[in-house]
């Protein structure tokens, strides 16, 4: 098959980029091919990216070390059964490795070199690893890491050394528990556990402020951590096939409120007047931030005591979307269960559950 060579816009910097696309080109080898480029030293020197995926390849051609300049690797879809050292000697951003037959044996002893130091994307999904490897713990500078559709049964607890990842992608695996120490992961802004084996979930998943996308579906969970719903960036949470839904549904609790909260309720239901002569100003700010309970029939208000509550509304006429809404009692709760309007709640007092 002929050579192709591209040339893009590179989102960075704006320099051309060159590739050498042999993709879909159903070769068990692809040495000659790459060859006939590195041949041309200066052309070697231009190439950015080699795209060599769905193809039947056994093994990586060792010629990829005359691409100085290589950031980019796409090896998916093949037959590898070995990544050879080969690769730590270029200065990749981004190696695509998915759907090929690599097992715990399959990588380097180390990930580092030159391509460990600039490596911002790893993708080794679709695999056979049974262990987390412990070499990607190595890149320290790695971003996005893709080690879903494999048999990983286990996490390592120094996957907080990754302090730049943001995204985690470990669906499709046999996992049954994660460490606590994922929630050391300040950057991360996707988790994706979907379709393992866990059972609950550390509390210190809370920890991940920047945390938008939690996939947590096709588990065995039986309960959430109640701290999850400190997530205030969060705005996609799956959790549809997990024996949890139904709990979760109802086993909404209420702690007994404090003196000051019932005095404070008191004081706002019964629209008591008061001025910065009769009430210190601690107390004048802390009754400024009361809310309104969401049932339409109750006219109380809340502090820091609420009742959690999810309530099912109608979506484009084709979904229950549950949405998470907090009462000022448990009273409330049966009262907007049988009663229950079209009209949705204040959406600063809302949040958004995904079941599916």
């Amino acid at each position: 098959m002929e050579v192709v060579y591209t040339s893009d816009s590179c989102d960075s910097d704006s320099r051309e980029q060159k590739t050498v696309d042999l993709g879909h080109s159903n070769k068990r080898h692809l040495d000659d091919d790459l060859l006939r480029v590195s041949k041309s030293k200066k052309l070697a020197e231009d190439i950015e990216t080699v795209l060599l995926n769905h193809n039947k390849l056994i093994r990586v051609p060792l010629s990829l070390a005359d691409f100085t300049n290589l950031r980019v690797l796409d090896l998916s879809n093949n037959r590898l059964e070995e990544l050879p050292e080969v690769i730590t000697t270029c200065q990749l951003t981004t190696l695509i490795v998915k759907n090929n037959l690599l097992t715990d044996k399959s990588l380097p002893k180390s990930l580092l070199g030159a391509a460990g130091s600039a490596l911002k994307e790893l993708n080794l999904s679709g695999n056979l690893f049974k262990h987390f490897p412990e070499q990607v713990l190595e890149l320290r500078s790695l971003k996005y890491l893709y080690l879903g559709g494999n048999q990983i049964s286990n996490v390592s607890k120094d996957i907080w050394k990754l302090q730049n990842l943001q995204l985690l992608s470990l669906g499709g695996n046999l996992i049954t528990e994660m460490p606590e120490t994922v929630g050391l992961l300040n950057h991360l802004y996707a988790l994706v556990l979907c379709d393992n084996l866990l059972e609950m979930l550390p509390a210190s998943i809370a920890r991940l402020v920047n945390l938008k996308s939690l996939l947590l579906h096709k588990n065995r969970l039986r309960h959430l951590p109640r701290e999850i719903i400190t997530l205030r960036n969060l705005t996609e949470l799956s959790l549809r096939d997990n024996p949890l839904v139904v709990r979760f549904v109802k086993d909404m609790t209420l702690n007994p409120p404090s003196l000051l909260e019932l005095a404070g309720r008191a004081v706002k239901t019964s629209a008591i007047r008061y001025s910065a002569e009769d009430l210190p100003r601690t107390l004048i700010e802390y009754l400024q931030t009361a809310n309104c309970c969401v049932n339409p029939n109750c006219k109380g208000v809340f502090f820091d005591n609420r009742v959690e509550h999810i309530k099912f509304v109608d979506f484009c006429g084709k979904y229950r979307i549950p949405l998470l809404q907090y009462l000022c009692s448990s009273k409330c709760v049966a009262d907007t269960s049988s009663s229950e309007t079209d009209g949705e709640p204040s959406s600063s007092m809302m949040r958004k559950v995904l079941l599916g």
